[in-house]
């Protein structure tokens, strides 16, 4: 099979926004994705920084039951 899925809650993270944003993808899609989005929408500066905390909040996507 292919790479595990991963995830980005942008709800599980404590802001000020409320944000609801939840990207999932290859670990590659997603933190890419969640960069764009945390630069673009919440002011981050992209950066090692950024990236490191983006990496602390992705988990494994849980399958959606059948």
């Amino acid at each position: 099979m292919g790479e595990n899925r991963k995830v980005i809650d942008c709800g599980a993270v404590p802001s000020e926004s409320g944000c609801t944003l939840k990207i999932s993808g290859t670990e590659a899609e997603v933190l890419r994705a969640a960069r764009d989005h945390a630069v673009a929408s919440h002011g981050h500066h992209d950066g090692p920084e950024l990236e490191s905390l983006l990496r602390s909040a992705m988990r494994d996507e849980t399958p959606a039951p059948a």
